[in-house]
């Protein structure tokens, strides 16, 4: 399929993950809209999304806070008009032994993770739904498939993620809403490098270009045509 013209609201897109799909996107002729809680780093990225001619907006806020973005929601569908793509990437990680991780920690894990995925497909359900067709691409993780020491609160709420996506999926295909699942093993993100997770060799993992090309092939399939759940691994064990 040919994605030029369609529009994507992207959460968590001023930086890493969120940001190479958005690049990726707009290469493709995507209009984009993007969220965080940075004002001046999506900004930066709106600078570079506009050199590809598309239109974009940005909204700031925090992922976590229902009220906030039902706001978001509301000015970026304004500003961009007929949405066709939501992609709930926007999260945290806080890592630490389960004896250790203070109670506040492990909840506001599970409120950004689990909590903003949900928030975000609540508001653009509506607008596909009336549109007839649309995709939202949930992001997960591997951890969210096997928990690991360290990963607590990160591994439970992405596997809550997995479990809330495949339900959205059975719910909504019927209304010609294609809702994907995908599960990467470890980026080179800030993230994952500031958690320790690459083991001091980000090149070693996989990219945030990979993934969003990744993204960006799974969008371009025939609508008749839908990837449940997905992993993706580096070639490097």
């Amino acid at each position: 399929m040919n994605l030029h013209g369609k529009t994507a609201i992207i959460t968590g897109g001023s930086r890493g993950l969120g940001k190479a799909i958005a690049l990726c996107l707009a290469q493709e002729g995507v209009n984009i809209g993007i969220t965080g809680r940075n004002e001046e780093t999506l900004k930066n990225v709106v600078h570079e999304i506009e050199k590809f001619g598309v239109r974009v907006a940005y909204a700031t806020f925090d992922i976590s806070k229902e009220t906030e973005v039902k706001s978001g929601f509301s000015q970026l569908i304004h500003d961009l008009g007929e949405v066709n793509i939501l992609i709930n990437n926007a999260g945290i990680g806080n890592f630490g032994k389960l004896d250790e991780m203070p109670s506040q920690t492990w909840e506001q894990v599970i409120q950004t993770n689990l909590f903003g995925v949900y928030y975000a497909a609540q508001c653009i359900y509506p607008h596909l739904k009336e549109l007839g067709e649309g995709d939202i691409i949930n992001i997960a993780s591997t951890a969210g498939l096997k928990g690991g020491a360290g990963m607590s609160a990160y591994a439970a709420s992405k596997a809550a993620v997995i479990s809330l996506s495949q339900s959205m999926m059975a719910e909504w295909r019927k209304n010609n809403i294609r809702v994907i699942t995908l599960t990467p093993s470890t980026i080179a993100t800030d993230m994952s490098i500031d958690g320790g997770l690459t083991d001091g060799n980000p090149e070693k993992v996989l990219q945030p270009e990979d993934f969003a090309e990744w993204v960006r092939d799974i969008l371009k399939m025939n609508r008749r045509a839908l990837i449940a759940n997905g992993s993706i691994f580096s070639t490097n064990p």
